[in-house]
């Protein structure tokens, strides 16, 4: 760190990405990215795209927000599409907490939450998971304040149902967020709700069930009061902020959601075998509705499991973190990856007194 670096930042502590590492290569486990290529109509509208880059991406975004509005039968004009989906977060961030109503969220939740509150400089409050590591929703009703839910929540798995959303969303003097990145692959999508309540925000990313982590779009569907303090962030800070070839890509997506649909079936249908094969190995799952599996085995701390798949060429996530430290956070893959995975477990497991 440099002495030129603002001491107002000098205790922010950033968002830690998942590794990426180069010198090798692993089963990535890690980072929750699809085990499947883009559509392939995602790729001929970007590779079309790609021919005029030369100019400015449209910061409207307008054929993007309408393809969004004929997929989710909404008007185009409750979308709004951002640089992957922690943009819209960090916007949401911005325009709707301050003194008079602080940010709330759990405390065991994505972690980019608890960043875009210190680097903004919003008071907020982590409310704790209860024992078994569901969303208290008691507490989190009836706040004067915005509140960030994952649903599912990240790294947990666990779903709230719609009726609790609703319940927060109704209670709430403020805007409620509900950052839906894993929505697909189980739970029920509070945009149900977006006709009844003017202060809910749902946030979604493309980079989960549509296999385009790597070209980073977000979006958030709000009423259109909401999305217009929205697009005031965004045009304060950088108007073009979805790139020509991802808006192409999204577009080609949204024409294929049968190719979408298909793969988020594959991946439910393999969390059900990995978690099936890890339970006979011992471990204790929550009840997951993500693409990915949050597992703890009684006798092997999380940290040494890790250690030994990531030396066995795997990577999963692992969070150093009270309460969690035990557990692991398995991205389900393809058929192939999930075998390898328990095949390494087998072999790791009885190799060393956990």
């Amino acid at each position: 760190m440099s002495r030129y670096f603002s001491q107002k930042f000098a205790s922010l502590v950033p968002y830690t990405p998942g590794e990426q590492p180069k010198e090798r290569r692993y089963i990535k486990l890690n980072t929750n990215e699809s085990p499947f290529p883009p559509s392939p109509k995602a790729i001929e509208k970007a590779a079309e795209a790609a021919r005029n880059l030369q100019l400015y991406s449209d910061p409207t975004a307008t054929l993007l927000h309408r393809a969004l509005g004929e997929t989710y039968h909404l008007p185009e004009t409750m979308f709004l599409a951002t640089n992957g989906s922690d943009e819209i977060l960090n916007f949401a961030f911005m325009a709707f907490c301050d003194e008079t109503r602080p940010a709330v969220f759990p405390d065991i939740t994505y972690g980019f939450y608890e960043v875009f509150a210190e680097i903004n400089r919003i008071p907020y409050q982590k409310i704790p998971l209860k024992d078994d590591l569901s969303i208290d929703v008691g507490a989190m009703t009836g706040l004067r304040a915005t509140v960030f839910l994952a649903n599912p929540n990240a790294p947990t798995g666990l779903l709230l149902s719609l009726d609790d959303v609703e319940t927060i969303v109704r209670s709430t003097d403020g805007v409620v967020v509900v950052d839906e990145a894993y929505i697909d692959f189980g739970g029920e999508s509070a945009i149900s709700l977006l006709g009844r309540y003017d202060n809910l925000l749902v946030t979604r990313t493309f980079s989960k069930s549509r296999s385009m982590a790597g070209a980073r779009l977000g979006f958030g569907i709000a009423d259109p009061t909401l999305i217009a303090d929205l697009n005031a962030m965004k045009y304060a800070t950088n108007p073009y902020n979805v790139n020509a070839m991802t808006m192409a890509a999204g577009i080609g997506c949204l024409c294929d959601e049968a190719y979408t649909l298909k793969n988020c079936e594959t991946i439910i249908e393999n969390r059900k075998l990995l978690s099936e094969e890890l339970l006979s190995l011992g471990f204790s799952l929550t009840d997951s509705m993500a693409n990915f599996v949050f597992a703890k085995h009684p006798r092997c701390s999380g940290s040494m499991l890790y250690e030994a798949l990531r030396e066995a060429g795997i990577l999963v996530r692992h969070f150093n973190t009270p309460r969690i430290a035990d557990y692991l956070r398995i991205t389900v893959g393809s058929r192939t990856e999930c075998e390898a995975l328990i095949e390494a477990l087998k072999t790791v497991i009885p190799s060393f007194s956990c």
